[in-house]
């Protein structure tokens, strides 16, 4: 098992920006890759981005492509997102996710989730 907690989230105007941070703990050491993920209310949970745990592959929704930077420290079992740039549309609750095998960039093809952190952006 892994435990993920997310931190970071917070209100900002648009065009500023926020970094998300995740710290995951228990069996880290058999994931393969991180990501974030987001939710607003009534709609599906989507992909923001992932990356590797064991190569520094990076792979991001065309929405926030040159916006936000995915990026993680083995060391201290963390990873984060770098979000610049913000618009209200990405108004949102952020969730850190985990898995032990490769897969597609659904939500059902994570095994691990944080609780999630208010992301708002105000216009």
């Amino acid at each position: 098992q892994v435990q993920l907690v997310e931190s970071g989230g917070g209100l900002v105007q648009a065009g500023g920006s926020l970094r998300l941070s995740c710290i995951a703990s228990g069996r880290t050491f058999a994931m393969y890759d991180m990501g974030w993920f987001r939710q607003v209310p009534m709609k599906q949970r989507e992909f923001v981005a992932a990356i590797g745990w064991t190569g520094p592959s990076t792979k991001y929704a065309d929405s926030v492509k040159g916006r936000f930077t995915i990026s993680r420290d083995k060391a201290n079992n963390a990873v984060y997102l770098q979000m610049n740039t913000l618009k209200p549309e990405d108004t949102a609750v952020y969730f850190c996710a985990a898995r032990d095998y490769s897969g597609n960039y659904y939500p059902h093809d994570y095994d691990y989730w944080g609780q999630g952190t208010q992301v708002t952006v105000s216009s």
